[in-house]
């Protein structure tokens, strides 16, 4: 599915909302220390527990009318962590989106409407910047998981939750090698930084300049559209003439304006009502032409029918 020509043909595009923080808040799931959600896709019990999470993004989307992006249960699934779960010899990534792609299968004529990206993430905690690789050991380390999922059929990638331009440059070279498209989307402060401290603006720049080909879009990601309302107008002041923001195309956002530390292993959840919720992306939406929009930690699929309802689509109820 060409992932370039599904975004464009829509005034604005449903991503999923969360799906890895739900689990962990489910008594019934127990989550992996190494992979967290991926092995799910190895048991029956576990996909039916994924699947009735997508498929409730699913309906969404369906009744939005609009584009959705659904993204493989992978984000910590690179070979590092596999070894350590004991699942080297487990096609975890390949059964991760063969699950989204039969699944989307069964959705008719809107499943045509739906991209399955590849879903890849740091290699260490995304909310510690220490732990981040250099740029050139990041490609190397990221290469296997971009070519299991292509091998499998993803429509393109996403690399999630970056908190350090030097990995985020690695990993996006590495799926830039695949020669499928790729989205880049970050962790920003208010200030408009990085996690380790590099602006916004610098990021997008350097990541665009410096991989090829570059990624589709930029996005945010697990931060509040409050907060990214605040990184893009600081990034912006900073950037001055240079468009890069342009490329800043969507966001998924978390439902607390809470910092990344101070949501990090939070045991009881903080959210903010689905109404908030979506008129604080309609409100990126409008300001910043952000067209990519959905949830991140605390979001659930009544935010994304508040969200719908903002943008001009059917009420949440």
């Amino acid at each position: 599915m060409d992932v370039s020509a599904v975004i464009r043909s829509a005034p604005w595009v449903l991503l999923e909302g969360a799906v890895v923080e739900r689990l962990r808040r489910d008594p019934a799931v127990r989550l992996d220390s190494h992979v967290v959600h991926a092995a799910l896709v190895l048991s029956e019990a576990g996909r039916r527990t994924l699947r009735r999470i997508y498929e409730e993004y699913l309906d969404v989307g369906r009744m939005a009318g609009v584009p959705l992006i659904l993204l493989s249960p992978t984000w910590r699934a690179n070979f590092e962590r596999l070894r350590a779960a004991g699942l080297e010899d487990s096609d975890v990534n390949g059964e991760g989106v063969r699950f989204l792609q039969d699944l989307r299968g069964e959705w008719g004529p809107y499943g045509e409407r739906v991209l399955v990206l590849g879903l890849m993430g740091s290699r260490g905690d995304s909310y510690r910047p220490e732990e981040g690789l250099p740029a050139a050991e990041a490609e190397v380390f990221h290469g296997p998981q971009a070519e299991a999922l292509a091998r499998a059929g993803v429509d393109g990638f996403q690399a999630a939750t970056q908190c350090t331009l030097p990995e985020a440059l690695g990993l996006c070279r590495a799926m830039a090698r695949t020669g499928l498209p790729y989205l880049a989307s970050y962790v920003v402060r208010p200030s408009g930084h990085l996690l380790d401290g590099t602006p916004l603006e610098q990021a997008v720049d350097r990541v665009d300049q410096e991989t090829s080909p570059p990624p589709l879009l930029h996005m945010l990601n697990c931060v509040h559209s409050r907060n990214a309302a605040a990184a893009l107008s600081a990034a912006r002041a900073r950037a001055g003439s240079n468009r890069c923001l342009d490329r800043i195309l969507g966001i998924q956002a978390n439902t607390s304006p809470l910092s990344p530390e101070e949501l990090d292993g939070r045991p009881e959840l903080d959210a903010e009502a689905p109404e908030a919720f979506g008129a604080g992306l309609l409100d990126l939406h409008r300001r910043f032409g952000l067209r990519l929009l959905g949830g991140c930690c605390g979001s659930d699929a009544r935010h994304l029918r508040a969200l719908v309802h903002a943008m001009g689509g059917p009420g949440p109820g």
